[in-house]
This record gives structure tokens, sequence and C-alpha cells, in this order.
């Protein structure tokens, strides 16, 4: 199956076990449990990066890639210093 052409019930699926993994990672960071909180959110971020991509809608993958650009610099900052 080509991951560009899911069926739109697929799409769904996808969309919001992202968001049940980004409000998860929110809830993390309420209960300062790091770094799990950013691994987490950056799970659901690719799964919203991955939509992005599927719908098109260029400003939410903008928004994707920053997210998890600047969870990974955190993450290699925390165990850099």
């Amino acid at each position: 199956m080509n991951i560009l052409n899911m069926s739109e019930k697929q799409v769904s699926y996808v969309e919001w076990i992202s968001t049940a993994i980004l409000l998860f990672g929110i809830f993390l960071t309420a209960i300062n449990i790091y770094p799990l909180n950013v691994y987490v959110q950056i799970v659901g971020n690719l799964g919203w990066l991955w939509i992005g991509f599927l719908w098109r809608k260029w400003s939410l993958v903008v928004i994707q890639i920053i997210a998890c650009l600047i969870y990974f610099g955190g993450v290699l900052y925390t165990y850099w210093k």
C-alpha cells in the first residue's frame, strides 16, 4: 500500500491517534515528566507532519518540522551539556 494514497478513514485514524499522543505529551509536560514528554510529543508531531504531507498543507508541514527541530535541539542540548 502506498502511504500517500491512504483512504480517508485511515488518514482520520492517524490524525486522531497523533492528536491523542500530543495531548498525552502535554499532560506529561504538565506533571513535569522530562524527557519522556518530549519524546512523546515528537511522535505526535511526526504523525501530524505525515498528515500535512498527505493533505498538502504546507503550513502544517512547516510548523511540525519546526516543532520537531526544537524538540530534537532541546534533547541534544540536555544530553550535551
